[in-house]
C-alpha cells in the first residue's frame, strides 16, 4: 500500500468531530432520546470522541453502544468459512430512541446495510440517522449520511485510511494506493 495523500490531521479531525456533535444536536432539537452506536472497528474511537464533545457541548451523558457487524454482512462467506465474532455491546434499550450508527468511512453502503439489520433485531428504534467521518462516494445501495465530516471523491483502487489514537496510535486521514 503507497501513501498517496493526507486529507485530514488531528486538528482537522477535531473540528469534524466538534462540528458533526453540533449537528446532531442541532437536528435532533437537543440529546433528549439519542443513542450513539459505533461500527467496529474504527466506528467505536470515532462514536466516543462525539459522545465526549456532546458531553462537552451539553452537559449530559449519551449512552454509547457498540455494534459488531460480522453475521450481518452479505459477503460473509467471502470474507471468511470461519468468521470470528467480535462482541455487540449495547446496553440500553434502543426502542424509541434515535439510533446515531458512526463509522470512520462510508464507501458502498453495505456496513451500514448490515449494521441497521442488526439494529432493528435489537428492538424498534424511533429513526437511525449515521454519522460518518469520510464519504467517499461509490454507493451500491442507496445509503446517505446525515453527518459527514468531509466528502474525498476517490477512485475505486484508493484506500481511504483513518488511523486513531486508541487503535493506531495517531489521528489522521490519508489516501493510500
Amino acid at each position: 500500500m503507497e501513501f498517496k495523500a493526507n486529507i485530514m490531521d488531528e486538528k482537522a479531525m477535531q473540528r469534524a468531530i466538534t462540528r458533526i456533535a453540533h449537528e446532531i444536536i442541532e437536528r435532533n432539537k437537543g440529546v433528549e432520546g439519542i443513542v450513539l452506536v459505533g461500527i467496529k472497528t474504527r466506528g467505536i474511537p470515532f462514536a466516543k470522541k462525539i459522545a465526549e464533545k456532546i458531553r462537552s457541548i451539553e452537559d449530559v451523558n449519551v449512552n454509547m453502544g457498540i455494534l459488531d457487524i460480522t453475521l450481518y454482512r452479505d459477503d460473509l462467506t467471502q470474507v471468511d468459512e470461519n468468521p470470528v465474532l467480535n462482541s455487540t455491546d449495547i446496553p440500553f434499550d434502543i426502542t424509541n430512541k434515535v439510533v446515531v450508527l458512526v463509522d470512520d468511512v462510508l464507501y458502498t453502503g453495505r456496513t451500514v446495510r448490515a449494521a441497521m439489520d442488526a439494529i432493528m433485531d435489537m428492538g424498534r428504534p424511533k429513526s437511525i440517522q449515521l454519522a460518518v467521518l469520510i464519504d467517499r462516494g461509490h454507493r451500491e445501495l442507496p445509503i446517505r449520511a446525515d453527518f459527514v465530516g468531509k466528502n474525498v471523491p476517490t477512485s475505486r483502487e484508493e484506500i481511504v485510511r483513518v488511523q486513531f489514537n486508541e487503535i493506531d496510535g495517531s489521528n489522521g486521514v490519508s489516501i493510500n494506493q
